[in-house]
């Protein structure tokens, strides 16, 4: 296809009243204004149905604004749900670790017409649209808010062929290469060219939206975002009896959690605004607009998920390789996984429901991830149960128990470092709002999932990067 012709993807943000008025405006465009460029076609659609009464007449969009003033046109263009009158019943898990606000926030999600299972993890706390830490099970609907703006945030451990005591003696020089080969925050980038076959991607000619983002994603690839993202060294002490296929021990490790960067947060900004016009909620719940599988919209926020979350590992992917490559480490093997994402899973019964995970962790049985604490505590590598009660999920960290903006006022910056020096951890930017003290307790969230995954070893921070806020 060459770049003047349209094709549906392209006019994912239109408010068409009908798929037969979409259809007609395609073929015109396409067959009368074959050299008219995509941008200036949409312009031209949009114009004919905001104001039809000037193309009454018009020798070839006539057509259009006829159907659009007379009674053909009957679908309208949204369409208004109700709640249900009760929540359907819901799965927490660490009950008393999860504050109300959380609570209620899974309680109006599962009122929506369209939920058919919940669950809570014991990291929960309040978000957007769903809480963090919830789990909600769809029947071919897909909720772009219910994923979240970092579309396919991960986390990813590497066990290196080195003994844990290297990270011990060579401080200094993993706290150089962090600042050499990683990036954090939302302007600039590496300093040298990344490569990866993310970027030949055909996804990102979908859309006119994504043909726009490719660029950013360019310059981003291989880098970090701010908040609670970070890269860090650290031991792994793995179990005697660990199902990885590495004999028990001590080693060597890099740690990261970052996301879809830009690409996954425009995404998102763009297909909340396209749910929110289509399907109108009250109050509460105006944020947990869906789209459907089978309409176009519902499968282009599909593919574009799917594109962010390739996108992330992608990035994961280059920080580790460029750490490595830089360090001459070699890797012994990679533990890693999505939050912030939707899957297509099948139940018990066999009926495929559409998952979102918003800040948790799959947890199908023999899956494994990985679960961090906080600068001061473990992380915990973990391999999943299964447990259907939690919809096959985990908790995706140790849960914030104070705000960023609580942080930021009762913790400083000075208290923090006094606090990392004493326990020999070393800490390239950072913030009070991402302090320990910011988090719950780890070990106290991994006993309210025990039922959830099992352990097979466990992450200690040493040095870690994470941007300046």
């Amino acid at each position: 296809m060459g770049k003047y012709k349209l094709i549906l993807q392209d006019m994912k943000g239109i408010p068409f009243p009908s798929d037969v008025i979409r259809s007609l405006a395609l073929n015109i465009m396409n067959r009368h204004f074959k050299h008219t460029p995509i941008e200036e076609k949409i312009n031209q659609i949009t114009d004919v149905l905001e104001h039809p009464e000037n193309y009454r007449h018009h020798e070839l969009l006539g057509i259009i604004a006829l159907k659009l003033l007379s009674k053909e046109v009957t679908e309208p263009l949204y369409e208004a749900f109700d709640l249900d009158e009760s929540p359907k019943p819901f799965e927490v898990f660490g009950h008393k670790h999860i504050e109300r606000n959380a609570l209620q926030q899974m309680e109006v999600a599962m009122r929506l017409p369209i939920a058919v299972k919940g669950a809570v993890m014991p990291d929960a706390h309040q978000g957007f649209g769903l809480p963090i830490g919830g789990v909600l099970a769809t029947e071919n609907a897909v909720i772009p808010y219910g994923v979240g703006m970092d579309i396919g945030c991960r986390m990813a451990l590497t066990i290196l062929d080195l003994p844990g005591s290297y990270v011990v003696h060579h401080d200094y020089v993993l706290k150089k290469a962090l600042g050499d080969y990683t990036h954090f925050g939302n302007d600039g980038g590496l300093d040298f060219r990344q490569e990866h076959e993310i970027l030949d991607h055909p996804g990102f000619q979908d859309t006119e939206l994504l043909r726009k983002l490719h660029g950013k994603a360019v310059r981003q690839l291989g880098t970090s975002g701010s908040g609670n993202h970070f890269v860090e060294f650290g031991t792994v002490q793995l179990d005697a009896e660990n199902t990885l296929g590495i004999p028990g021990g001590v080693y060597a490790a890099l740690l990261s959690h970052s996301g879809s960067r830009s690409l996954g947060a425009n995404i998102a900004q763009h297909y909340t605004h396209v749910a929110m016009a289509k399907c109108k909620l009250p109050g509460a719940a105006k944020s947990l607009a869906w789209l459907t599988l089978d309409s176009d919209e519902g499968q282009a926020y599909w593919h574009a998920m799917q594109l962010a979350g390739d996108y992330a590992k992608a990035c994961h992917d280059q920080i580790h390789r460029n750490l490595c490559r830089a360090l001459g480490f070699q890797t012994l093997a990679t533990v890693e996984n999505h939050h912030n994402f939707a899957w297509k899973e099948l139940d018990e019964d066999g009926r495929e429901l559409v998952v979102h995970r918003k800040g948790a962790t799959p947890a199908r049985e023999g899956v494994y991830g990985i679960i961090p604490g906080s600068m001061l505590s473990p992380g915990y590598i973990v391999r999943g149960r299964g447990n259907t009660l939690s919809i096959n999920s985990a908790a995706h960290g140790a849960g914030r128990k104070m705000s960023r903006q609580k942080a930021k006022e009762s913790i400083t910056m000075s208290s923090l470092k006094k606090m990392l020096q004493a326990e020999k951890i070393t800490l390239v930017g950072g913030s009070p709002e991402e302090a320990p003290g910011a988090y719950k307790d780890i070990d106290t969230i991994m006993k309210s999932q025990g039922t959830l995954v099992s352990i097979e070893g466990k992450f200690y921070p040493r040095v870690v990067r994470m941007a300046k806020d």
